[in-house]
């Protein structure tokens, strides 16, 4: 019994204590439903002062942009009033200015038919008098036009030629005193000093003993030497020098690298020398490329074939008159600029037209035929411009001045080579003598080559062993010296000397 009070009494304690669980979770589950409540009034108030804010911002904006759009339109109505009254203006303008022209046109017209009456007047009054004269004078009016027109002609034709003749003297005095203004310009712009070649080098030696070792042993050295530059070498008891001489430059040149190598190194012997020699002659090839690349940039003249170039570079060791004919090429190629420049003709063309006036010169000792044909042959064959061509050939008046950029190239010519001191005519007649010299010479068969030594008082001729023999070598030098001694006109006498020498060369292996 006890035991199911108890268990009854658990029973309502479980019960109660269940239904109270519930009551509490009823209480909290009432209380966040209202906090909840709470924020989503809150939230809906502050979206509806949000709103409100906005909108009174909008309304703002609004107001501020409807008051722009007043401002703008009121200004362009102003605008647009301003456009209509200048209009209007113009337009009581135009109508007053129709309203002259109107009134002009009357006048005019009015004018015009009081011309016609007096025209009509006049033709009738001249009708007259000519009537009156055909029957005074019993000639026609064809006749008498015509006899006044005779008159005319003798009373005035003197007047007439004077001053034809004056107009004429006035235009020819401006025409040469312009003329003189460009060519004194051109002369004035460009007074550069006139270089004139010599005809010996001068080698530096650090002692004495050396010049034994130029000459060598029976001379060796020294005519090894002298048979392959074609320059005499001078050795005397001047101290500390020996001189080269030849009336070629080019030799020259590569005599004087190729000894002053020599000497640096020290071994001096024939096989030796024939080595330096060649490195000597390719270095002054590349010394003759890099002249003549640096001639036409100077001058401004591009676009020339490499070729053209590298003959032109050989100028820089020739002259003429003793004037250097690179330089002078270049010279008158500034000048052809000038006054191509102040007559408005093709700069370029007069530029490269006298800057390869001369390219002939540089191998015309190899070729026959005038320095102007050679030129002509040599740019035309490296595809150089025609207007180039013709500007270049008439030079010397050999081809006729189709362009006024040969004009140019003549002027500019005599102005280089006709300035005081620019040339010297004894030095190209003793260059001339002595080209004539070795032409003899090579003109012969056998002769290897020949070079003129001592100032033209030598040539030295070098004959091929294989076919001349030592018989016929005499016979030979003896030739050469009747045809000097019949076609050059020289003081004093000319040795000839011609050497015959065998070389074998062979290599074990």
């Amino acid at each position: 019994m006890e035991l199911l009070i108890l268990l009854l009494v658990a029973s309502a304690a479980g019960l109660l204590g269940i239904s109270l669980g519930w009551f509490l979770r009823f209480i909290v589950a009432l209380g966040k439903k209202g906090s909840m409540e709470l924020e989503i009034k809150e939230m809906l108030l502050s979206a509806r002062e949000e709103a409100e804010q906005i909108t009174k911002e909008a309304e703002g904006e609004s107001d501020k942009i409807r008051k722009e759009s007043k401002d703008e339109i009121k200004e362009e109505e102003s605008r647009l009033q301003k456009t209509e009254d200048r209009l209007i203006t113009k337009e009581a303008y135009l109508d007053k200015r129709q309203t002259d022209l109107d009134s002009e046109a009357d006048e005019i017209k009015n004018k015009k038919e009081d011309l016609e009456n007096l025209e009509d007047e006049l033709d009738e009054a001249i009708s007259k008098k000519t009537d009156e004269l055909k029957n005074i004078s019993n000639i026609t009016e064809d006749e008498a036009k015509e006899e006044l027109i005779k008159e005319m002609e003798k009373v005035h034709s003197e007047d007439l030629q004077i001053r034809l003749q004056k107009l004429e003297m006035s235009d020819k005095e401006k025409y040469d005193i312009k003329a003189k203004d460009i060519l004194l310009t051109a002369i004035q712009r460009l007074g550069t000093s006139v270089y004139h070649d010599a005809f010996s080098s001068i080698v530096n030696i650090p002692n004495d003993e050396i010049k034994g070792k130029i000459i060598g042993k029976e001379g060796r050295n020294i005519k090894t030497f002298e048979r392959n530059t074609g320059v005499e070498v001078i050795i005397d008891d001047t101290p500390g020098v020996i001189t080269l001489s030849t009336f070629d430059p080019i030799r020259r040149e590569v005599a004087k690298l190729a000894m002053e190598r020599l000497i640096d190194d020290g071994r001096i012997q024939p096989a030796k020398i024939e080595q330096e020699i060649i490195k000597a002659k390719e270095d002054i090839n590349k010394i003759i490329k890099e002249k003549g690349e640096k001639a036409a940039y100077e001058c401004g003249v591009f676009n020339l074939d490499p070729r053209i170039l590298l003959i032109l570079g050989r100028l820089h060791f020739r002259t003429s008159y003793g004037q250097n004919v690179l330089q002078h090429s270049i010279e008158m190629a500034h000048i052809a600029g000038m006054i191509a420049e102040e007559i408005d003709a093709d700069v370029k063309i007069a530029k490269a037209g006298a800057l390869l006036h001369d390219i002939g010169k540089a191998i015309d000792h190899e070729v026959a035929g005038s320095h102007v044909e050679i030129g002509r042959r040599i740019l035309q064959k490296f595809g150089a411009n025609e207007e180039i061509v013709k500007a270049m050939q008439a030079h010397h008046e050999e081809y006729p001045f189709e362009t006024p950029e040969s004009v140019i190239v003549y002027v500019a010519d005599s102005i280089s080579g006709g300035r005081p001191g620019a040339r010297k005519d004894t030095v190209e007649n003793y260059l001339k003598r002595l080209e004539d010299l070795e032409a003899i010479a090579d003109s012969f068969d056998g002769v290897d080559k020949s070079y003129a030594l001592q100032a033209g008082r030598e040539i030295r001729v070098f004959v091929k062993p294989e076919v001349i023999d030592d018989i016929n070598s005499k016979n030979l030098a003896r030739e050469i010296a009747k045809k000097i001694e019949n076609d050059l006109k020289y003081p004093g006498e000319i040795k000839v000397t011609l050497v015959r020498e065998n070389k074998i060369i062979d290599y074990a292996r």
